[in-house]
């Protein structure tokens, strides 16, 4: 296709509780489930030539060395500036042991070829591993409820990341506001974002502004309802955004494919959101949504009554032997399922 630069000082930011500026659209990098590692680096390469500025990585992706490769490589022929970019990774649940987390990060840096990480995140709140590809019945007899002991553990070793200057972010994901609230009581280094599923048909809102309340970032991932996503958390309830009436409409009204009234709408709510796609249209069409036609208020009125409570993202494999179903992994009483 035609090479297409977009101005990165047009995509807006965010102010995070540090004072360190976010841009509010981010490339996602998790494709494993289908393209391979130099597919996903390609495609960190053709957005940041296009403008993207934002790249969110995770070491359970198992792309980190070829996408560091491919920055490398844009910051020596200067397509970009090391300080312009936002980099973000993520410490897998097998790295959550005592100086585990600092050899992980560590990793992570030597594979990007970066000296510091803009943001890091707690992938998931719990240390539960899960074979490659495993069916969402299984269960690891090594796998237990969430601990805030152990998890503090893992959060200690992120705050002292950033004492260290490996890290100038820190932050959560997939977290729940009762893990939130022990987190936020026990943190000397209050989380700067939370990384979450957020959809029109998954909104979060209570989740959401809490987190608001309490200057913590909301990034949504799985933003247009992950039809990409693994098979494993498919199941016959699931709803469809984009073939929502309501996105629909809004589509034709601007001429754009139902997805782009998902980015918009995120965009237009509040938070950051980093979709993930190897097609270079995409990658393109993604980052001019956020910066042409916004959607009317009206419309954005609309969208915020079309909630299915719809969690796509289950996290079915991460469950321990007790626990009865993947709904005890996100608190829905209010209270830690032990």
């Amino acid at each position: 296709m035609k090479k297409v630069k977009i101005d990165a000082n047009l995509i807006p930011q965010k102010k995070l509780n540090t004072g360190d500026k976010i841009p509010v659209l981010g490339l996602g990098t998790f494709g494993s489930d289908t393209y391979s590692n130099d597919q996903v680096a390609q495609a960190v390469k053709f957005a940041v030539e296009s403008g993207y500025l934002h790249i969110d990585c995770a070491s359970v992706y198992g792309n980190e060395k070829e996408i560091g490769q491919v920055i490398s490589e844009l910051i020596s022929e200067g397509t970009v500036k090391r300080e312009d970019l936002f980099i973000t990774s993520k410490v897998w649940n097998n790295m959550h042991g005592e100086g585990d987390v600092i050899a992980s990060c560590k990793q992570t840096l030597s594979d990007l070829q970066l000296d510091y990480l803009n943001l890091y995140l707690v992938h998931w709140p719990f240390p539960n591993y899960h074979a490659p590809g495993c069916d969402v019945t299984s269960r690891n007899p090594d796998s237990k409820p969430y601990n805030h002991h152990d998890y503090m553990i893992v959060w200690k070793q992120m705050e002292k990341l950033v004492e260290m200057g490996l890290v100038r972010n820190i932050g959560t994901s997939n977290m729940t506001i009762p893990k939130m609230k022990l987190l936020l009581k026990d943190a000397k280094i209050k989380p700067a974002v939370n990384e979450m599923e957020i959809h029109p048909h998954f909104q979060q809102s209570e989740l959401y502004n809490y987190l608001v309340d309490n200057g913590i970032m909301p990034i949504g991932f799985s933003p247009i309802g992950s039809p990409g996503r693994p098979e494993r958390d498919k199941t016959a309830n699931d709803t469809v955004d984009i073939e929502d009436s309501v996105i629909v409409e809004i589509a034709e009204r601007l001429n754009v494919h139902p997805a782009l009234v998902c980015i918009k709408w995120a965009v237009q709510r509040g938070h950051v959101v980093i979709p993930f796609s190897v097609k270079q249209n995409k990658i393109i069409s993604n980052l001019e949504a956020i910066i042409q036609d916004p959607i009317l208020q009206t419309e954005m009125d609309e969208m915020s009554e079309i909630d299915k409570n719809c969690r796509l993202i289950k996290g079915q494999v991460f469950l321990w032997e007790s626990a009865n179903s993947w709904e005890d992994l996100w608190d829905l009483n209010g209270e830690i399922v032990e």
